[in-house]
């Protein structure tokens, strides 16, 4: 399915946290725009830093799938630590901003295993500067979050962007 919405957890039932639900709305993505996001992640372990996530990014040219390299921090990049990312994004000790706090959805780590859900919530998508090869076009993106070598979870999107 090219040029639609689609996700998949990759995890095979053997990761500790797996991918419910996921709906993602327009599609194609608008940027700038707002975003329409409705998940639910369960989680059978808590997950503590440092979390890695690899992010292996494509793009449809044609026929073909490229992989883009990391730039900036886009791209199909290594972070060895998302913990720490979100820390630097969001204080600890302040609150986590909406729709995650109405929902009880932590944005620090630990995160205790359990069950989350975000019903349907819109997010505003700034005008960013993207790099010219990050605008419209078919995307393939696949995270993998691991800790100490073990994987917790794989998820797979396919989407367009449309800016």
């Amino acid at each position: 399915q090219v040029g639609g919405f689609a996700w998949e957890d990759c995890g095979n039932g053997k990761d500790p946290v797996v991918l419910k639900s996921l709906s993602v709305a327009p599609d194609p993505i608008s940027i700038p725009g707002s975003l329409r996001v409705s998940a639910a992640v369960s989680s059978s372990k808590a997950m503590a830093s440092p979390l890695k996530a690899v992010l292996v990014v494509e793009k449809a040219l044609g026929d073909l799938w490229i992989q883009l390299p990391c730039i900036d921090q886009l791209g199909s990049c290594t972070y060895n630590d998302v913990c720490a990312i979100l820390d630097d994004l969001i204080p600890p000790g302040t609150t986590c901003p909406e729709p995650l706090l109405t929902y009880g959805i932590p944005c620090h780590c630990p995160f205790k295993a359990g069950s989350y859900s975000l019903p349907a919530s819109d997010f505003d998508l700034p005008d960013v500067e993207l790099p010219a090869w990050m605008t419209n076009g078919n995307y393939r993106v696949r995270a993998v979050v691991s800790s100490g070598g073990q994987e917790l979870a794989c998820v797979k999107l396919a989407f367009s962007l449309q800016s």
